[in-house]
C-alpha cells in the first residue's frame, strides 16, 4: 500500500487561490512560504488545489479539494492515488482500481501529521491540512517567545490569546450569521433614554458612583491626523487634549459628589510609553488613574498564514509585525493585568467603557441607576448605548435579534447581497455608538469560564514594503450575547461625538458647543439640535496644516453643511451659514477675507488676499 506524500519526486500541485496559478511541489506545511492563500473576510479560508501532470493550460483532468466553505470535487475522489498505485498516462486510474481504491484507507504524512484518511470522506483530510497549520504557527511562536527580553509572562499570556484566536480562524466555517435568522430586537430589549431618565435620580447619587470606573480605550495613534504619538494627546479645544477633558469630568463628579470614581486607560504597546509620560501632570487631580496594556499580537503573512516577526523587537526589521488585536481584547488583557480582581474587592460593580475621542460619551448617571437599581436576580450585565441611524452612520453595528440573544451585527459579517439591506435606514434604524456599560463581577466570570465568545473580525492591511498581512481582531460590543439581561439604550445623539478627522475638529473646536467641566454640550444659541456636515479636503487633513488655514474658526451657529475642497484659508471672524461650498481648483487659492459672512454660497476660482 503506497503513502501519499508531496515530494521532489511527486506530481506538483497547482494552486489557485487568489486567481494566479502557482506551481508547487508542496502544501501548507510542506512549503509554507509559497503557497498562496485566499482568506476572505468572513473568516473562511478558501482554496482549491489542482494537480495536474502537465502545465495548467494543457491539463484534461483536474481533480480539487477544498477546504472551508463551498469546495467541492471537480472530479471524483478515486482521481486521488499513492504513487505506489497504478495510474494512467493522465493520471486517472481505470475503472477496476477505482473499485479497489475505494475500499482502501491509506495514511496521509505532511511534515510529521500522519492520518487516516479514508478516500470517501474530505473533511479529516482538510482537519489534517488546519492541523497543520496550526502546528506551524505554534512552532514560530516558540520561537518568537525566545527571543523575549523580560515580561516573558506577559509574552506567555499573549501568545495564549493569539493561539485561541488563531485557532477559531481556521475553523470557522461561512458566515458568523445566517441572513433567515435575524430579526429585530423586542421591544424592550432596547428602551428610549427619556424613560430611563423618567424614574429620576436618587437621593444618595454617591453610593451609585462609588461602584463605577470609568475605562477609556486608548490604543490609537493620531497618525491619521498626521499627528505622532498618542491620539489622546492631540488639543482638541482650548489647549485640552482628549485626556485633559477626560481628567476633568471625572474629577468634576469627585468633587460634586464626594466620590471616588477612578480612571482606567487601556493603551497599547503603541501608546503605552507616551502615555504613562504625560500622566505625571495629573499627580494633584482628584482622580486616581490606573492603566493596563492591551495585548500584543503578531501580524500574519496572509500567503504563509505564519507571522511576519522575526523576534519580538519593536523597532527594526520586527516593527511592523506586531498589532494590537481590537478594543474586544479588553475583556482578557484586563483579567490578565489583575487589575480587574483589585477593583472587585475595592467594591466595584461596573465599568464605563468609551472611546477616548468620543466626546460625547460622559457618565451618565440616569443610565448608571437604572444599573444598580435592578434586584439581584434581574440585574442587566450589558448595556449598549445606541443612537439613531443617520445616512452618515450607515456602515455602523446595529443590535439584532439572533437565536434568542441581542447580538451586534456589523457590516463586515454581512452577506454581499444583503448588503445594501443592512445599510438601510428604514430597517435598521439604530447603530452603536461603543458607550458600553459592564458588569465587572460579569467579565470576571466569563472569562474563569472561557466563554467570551466573541465573531473574529479579519483585517487585511499592506505594510510598507508592499506585504499583504492579515490581522485577527474581535470588537468590545460583540460580547453583548454572552452577558446576562442585557440591554440597549436609545440615547441622543449628543452622546455620540467622535473626532476622527479635522473635518469633526472643526465641529467642536467651533462656538457650536460650550465647554464646562470637562464636557461638551451643544450651545444654547443654535436653533437646530443636529451637527452641521462638514467635509474638509485633503489639504486639511493633517491637524497642523489646519490649524494654519484658519487664523480663527469660524461662527458656525448656523451652518448646515460647509464643503472645502484646495488651497482655502479663512481670515478672522468669518461666519457661515446655510449651505457654504468652496473650492480652489488646482493651481488655484481661495482666502476668505477676515470678516466675511458666506450664507448659501458657493465660492470658486481665485480669490488671493495680499497684505499691502
Amino acid at each position: 500500500m503506497g503513502e501519499l506524500t508531496l515530494d521532489q519526486h511527486y506530481t506538483p500541485l497547482y494552486i489557485q487561490g487568489t486567481g494566479r496559478l502557482h506551481e508547487h511541489k508542496s502544501l501548507y506545511g510542506l512549503d509554507r512560504r509559497q503557497t498562496d492563500h485566499s482568506t476572505s473576510f468572513s473568516c473562511n479560508i478558501r482554496y482549491r488545489i489542482y494537480r495536474h501532470e502537465k502545465r495548467a493550460k494543457e491539463r484534461k483532468h483536474p481533480q480539487c479539494i477544498g477546504i472551508g466553505q463551498n469546495m467541492q470535487l471537480s472530479q471524483p475522489r478515486e482521481h486521488f492515488r499513492t504513487r505506489a498505485s497504478s495510474t494512467s498516462t493522465t493520471g486517472c486510474p481505470s475503472s477496476g482500481q477505482q473499485h479497489h481504491h475505494q475500499q482502501q484507507q491509506r495514511p496521509s504524512t505532511f511534515s510529521g501529521v500522519s492520518k487516516w484518511v479514508p478516500d470517501n470522506s474530505m473533511a479529516q483530510f482538510q482537519e489534517v491540512m488546519r492541523q497543520q497549520l496550526e502546528s506551524s504557527m505554534l512552532t514560530e511562536l516558540e520561537k518568537l517567545q525566545s527571543t523575549a527580553k523580560g515580561d516573558a509572562e506577559i509574552c506567555r499570556k499573549d501568545f495564549e490569546g493569539f493561539k485561541k484566536i488563531f485557532h477559531r480562524f481556521l475553523q470557522v466555517k461561512g458566515p458568523s450569521v445566517e441572513w433567515p435568522k435575524i430579526n429585530r430586537p423586542p421591544e424592550d430589549s432596547i428602551q428610549p433614554y427619556e424613560k430611563i431618565r423618567e424614574k429620576g435620580l436618587p437621593e444618595n447619587v454617591a453610593n451609585s458612583l462609588n461602584k463605577l470606573v470609568v475605562v477609556k480605550l486608548n490604543g490609537g495613534l493620531g497618525t491619521s491626523m498626521g499627528c505622532k504619538g498618542p491620539k489622546s494627546l492631540i488639543s482638541v479645544r482650548n489647549e485640552n487634549t482628549f485626556l485633559d477633558l477626560t481628567v476633568q469630568q471625572i474629577e468634576h463628579l469627585n468633587k460634586t459628589y464626594n466620590t471616588d470614581v477612578p480612571l482606567v486607560l487601556m493603551n497599547s504597546f503603541n501608546t503605552d510609553e507616551d502615555t504613562r509620560k504625560i500622566l505625571q501632570k495629573y499627580t494633584h487631580h482628584r482622580v486616581k488613574i490606573h492603566t493596563f496594556n492591551q495585548s500584543r499580537y503578531p501580524r500574519i503573512n496572509k500567503e504563509s498564514l505564519l507571522p511576519v516577526a522575526k523576534d519580538m523587537g519593536l523597532v527594526g526589521e520586527s516593527a511592523d509585525g506586531w498589532y494590537p488585536p481590537g478594543h474586544g481584547d479588553i475583556y482578557a488583557s484586563f483579567y490578565n493585568s489583575g487589575l480587574l480582581e483589585q477593583l472587585i474587592a475595592e467594591g466595584k460593580e461596573y465599568i464605563f467603557v468609551s472611546n477616548i475621542d468620543n466626546l460625547g460619551a460622559t457618565v451618565d448617571l440616569h443610565i448608571l441607576n437604572h444599573l444598580v437599581s435592578q434586584p439581584n436576580g434581574k440585574r442587566c450585565e450589558f448595556i449598549m448605548e445606541v443612537t439613531d441611524k443617520t445616512r452618515a452612520d450607515v456602515k455602523g453595528g446595529t443590535l439584532i435579534q439572533y437565536e434568542g440573544k441581542l447580538r451586534l451585527l456589523e457590516i463586515a459579517q454581512v452577506p454581499k447581497a444583503h448588503v445594501d439591506e443592512f445599510k438601510s435606514v428604514s430597517k435598521f434604524k439604530i447603530f452603536n455608538t461603543n458607550n458600553l456599560w459592564i458588569s465587572l463581577p460579569a467579565i470576571k466570570r466569563l472569562q474563569e469560564q472561557n466563554a467570551m465568545d466573541m465573531e473574529i473580525i479579519v483585517n487585511p492591511k499592506t505594510l510598507n514594503g508592499g506585504l499583504n498581512v492579515i490581522q485577527l481582531e474581535t470588537a468590545v460590543g460583540a460580547a453583548i450575547k454572552c452577558f446576562d439581561n442585557a440591554l440597549g439604550i436609545n440615547v441622543p445623539r449628543s452622546r455620540f461625538l467622535p473626532v476622527k478627522t479635522t473635518s469633526d475638529l472643526l465641529l467642536v473646536m467651533s462656538n457650536l458647543y460650550s465647554l464646562e467641566a470637562g464636557s461638551l454640550t451643544m450651545s444654547e444659541k443654535r436653533e437646530f439640535p443636529t451637527t452641521p456636515h462638514v467635509k474638509l479636503g485633503s489639504s486639511f487633513t493633517k491637524v497642523q496644516e489646519y490649524l494654519t488655514r484658519f487664523e480663527s474658526i469660524p461662527d458656525m451657529l448656523e451652518l448646515d453643511h460647509l464643503t472645502v475642497s484646495g488651497d482655502v484659508t479663512f481670515g478672522k471672524n468669518v461666519s457661515l451659514k446655510g449651505t457654504v461650498i468652496i473650492i480652489a481648483n488646482h493651481g488655484d487659492r481661495i482666502d476668505i477675507p477676515a470678516g466675511s459672512m458666506l450664507e448659501n454660497k458657493i465660492v470658486s476660482g481665485n480669490l488671493r488676499i495680499l497684505d499691502h
